[in-house]
């Protein structure tokens, strides 16, 4: 289980580092390529000032790039790995339960989708992993302690 644990890890990892990078470049989008796809029109946002890429490149490119690291870190270290997935549950569902609410508002957008079932999915994905490494390491230091008294 703690090799399916660092494969998502890793691949949470990748994908909001580059989520974060493609938003922190969103504001030279255009010199890289034409082709090149907007962050903005994908996540349905408009910028009416300049702070606006600023806000987007702090909120949207710094907190996923800082998210990624720590799912990268978690790869690595278990209690890092703890900790990733107690992120990932506490901003997972604290983002569809935002959406979620805004649905109840008359005549505001619903809340499924896409975004809303990737939320929801790995809500519940690391809310298993998290009581899994919680319950592994209590078994680990109930051994530790048994080890410790026969020596």
């Amino acid at each position: 289980m703690i090799w399916i644990i660092r494969l998502f890890l890793f691949l949470y990892a990748l994908l909001y580092i580059a989520l974060g990078g493609w938003a922190i470049i969103e504001p030279v989008r255009m010199m890289i390529s034409d082709d090149f796809p907007s962050f903005m029109q994908a996540v349905g946002l408009a910028v009416t000032s300049p702070i606006g890429y600023s806000e987007v490149a702090g909120i949207y490119g710094g907190i996923n790039i800082m998210v990624g690291l720590i799912a990268l870190i978690g790869v690595f270290a278990r209690r890092f790995a703890i900790w990733a997935s107690a992120l990932f549950v506490f901003l997972t569902g604290s983002i569809a339960l935002g959406r979620y609410l805004l649905s109840l508002i008359p005549s505001a957008p619903g809340y499924l989708n896409e975004f809303f079932i990737f939320e929801i999915v790995s809500f519940f994905i690391y809310l298993i992993f998290l009581i899994f490494l919680n319950l592994q390491t209590k078994k680990d230091t109930k051994n530790k302690e048994a080890i410790d008294t026969n020596q």
